[in-house]
């Protein structure tokens, strides 16, 4: 009798011991029926394949991918596509399935269920290894006849390998296109950075950054031509006026010697002003300037013209060629016109000089502002460089990526056996139902005793007396008879 529907070791012994051939019958009958259904259900195979994921043969680091996603999204996405109607309609209008169910049902319920007997499944990654992308994937594909099967999984199989082979073709010359559209960009502002540095460095030559040492080298240079010019221009100017003083007093001495009137007084005084001006040369220049060379030969010239005028002054006062210019005058006359020419020289040469020492010292302040426009001219067109060497190394390695999807080195589907052709049905397996059927009965034995102990009301001891009475028990009798079943009774309770 069970108490509060919990049941003791006690009561499982006795209700096992009344009706122990409860379980064998339900058991074997159950097994019995399972292993029935195995004749009556309808069977199915399943042809499987198993397809490898192969690593490029291009080290990574010589050419890298361009995959930009990992194997479990592109498998997702690829199995997505293959098992969409536009791919699986064809392989039912191909292989001719579901004849008998083409005129009752849509051929959207015929895909549906042509989807649900293909399982695409991926292979997990050793445990420890490093490379967590899946070594490759599984295809099953169950159905009612095992050649159809067969060709149905050799079908999705070449989709899986012909699709991974089109989306990296795809993927790697769209790649490739995208990144020389970008190259082609990027070369013609490099193109138009380049143009306006090179209109930059023609428009401000000579104030460039790099040419401001030699500019400045030119200038100092410039200073001293220009003080050397200036230096020429007063030597020039110093020679015509003396060169003048000296025709002043030719000429005066001429119009003495003319009338005879001159005197030996006056070449003393011009041999004493000669001398007074070679002794103010000698303060300023050497013995060896031309300057007092030059005036050094005057005073000679003097003293013998002082020799000659004692000599002959009786004789020249009659001279019918009194009138003419003497030679030195001519002389003197033509160092001024020389004199004349190298002051005009001295000058144009000073103007240029000082021209150019302008133009410099324009240069020289103009050389921080031309400076940090180069430098900004020079940062774009350093980036636009970047840019463009960047873009056209990523090109490059597109097509060597092109290349080898093309010449099939890169990542690769490859089918490790080929579909099976199933044997025995997949579906139902005998020993699967036939051990469920055992199963199934064990477990509907087990309930039928739990009802017969949860029906049984019978009291078997004192326990079951005080819990159906709710009263002491006083005493028991043994009974000692024996059921005419041979089955041995409880003690009675009285």
């Amino acid at each position: 009798m069970l108490r509060n529907g919990e049941i003791d070791v006690r009561e499982v012994k006795r209700i096992v011991r009344r009706f122990w051939w409860v379980l064998p019958t339900t058991t074997f009958i159950t097994a019995l029926v399972a292993l029935a259904l195995t004749f009556v259900l309808p069977k199915k195979y399943t042809s499987s394949t198993v397809v490898l994921v192969e690593p490029p043969t291009v080290s990574k680091e010589v050419v890298p991918t361009l995959a930009t996603e990992d194997l479990y999204h592109r498998l997702a996405s690829m199995k997505e596509q293959i098992l969409s109607r536009s791919r699986l309609q064809p392989i039912i209008e191909k292989l001719n399935l579901y004849a008998e169910d083409r005129d009752k049902k849509h051929m959207e319920d015929l895909v549906d269920r042509l989807r649900q007997s293909i399982d695409v499944s991926l292979m997990q990654p050793m445990a420890g290894s490093m490379d967590r992308q899946p070594p490759g994937f599984h295809v099953n594909v169950t159905f009612s006849d095992s050649r159809v099967a067969q060709q149905i999984c050799t079908e999705i199989t070449s989709m899986f390998m012909e699709q991974n082979a089109i989306r990296r073709t795809q993927q790697a010359n769209v790649t490739t296109q995208f990144l020389t559209q970008q190259v082609n960009d990027a070369k013609a502002k490099l193109d138009e950075q380049d143009a306006k540095l090179a209109d930059f460095k023609r428009r401000y030559l000579g104030s460039l950054p790099e040419e401001q040492q030699s500019n400045l080298s030119l200038l100092t240079g410039l200073n001293t031509q220009l003080e050397a010019a200036t230096q020429a221009l007063s030597r020039a100017q110093q020679d015509k006026t003396f060169n003048e003083t000296l025709l002043n007093q030719q000429e005066a001495t001429a119009r003495t010697a003319q009338v005879g009137a001159q005197s030996q007084d006056t070449l003393e005084q011009q041999l004493s002003a000669e001398q007074s001006q070679l002794a103010e040369l000698l303060a300023k220049y050497t013995p060896e300037h031309p300057d007092v060379i030059k005036l050094k030969s005057q005073i000679e010239d003097t003293k013998q013209r002082m020799a000659a005028t004692s000599e002959s002054k009786p004789a020249s006062a009659g001279s019918p060629g009194a009138t003419r210019e003497s030679p030195q005058i001519q002389q003197l006359r033509a160092r001024i016109k020389l004199d004349e020419v190298s002051i005009a020289d001295a000058v144009k040469h000073q103007a240029q000089i000082q021209d150019e020492i302008r133009q410099l010292q324009g240069r020289v302040q103009a050389s921080p502002m031309v400076e940090q426009q180069l430098k900004d001219l020079m940062r774009n067109y350093q980036t636009a460089s970047d840019i463009y060497n960047d873009l056209l190394k990523r090109q490059q390695n597109s097509s060597m990526v092109r290349d080898m999807e093309n010449k099939q080195q890169c990542e690769t589907f490859r089918v490790l056996d080929p579909p099976s052709l199933p044997v025995s049905p997949s579906f139902p397996k005998k020993i699967v139902f036939l051990g469920g059927g055992a199963a199934a009965g064990l477990a509907l034995g087990l309930g039928i005793l739990y009802l017969v102990a949860l029906t049984d009301k019978a009291m078997y001891g004192e326990r079951d007396v005080e819990l159906c009475l709710k009263l002491p028990v006083l005493t028991m009798i043994p009974s000692h008879d024996v059921a005419m079943s041979g089955m041995v009774r409880h003690p009675r309770t009285r």
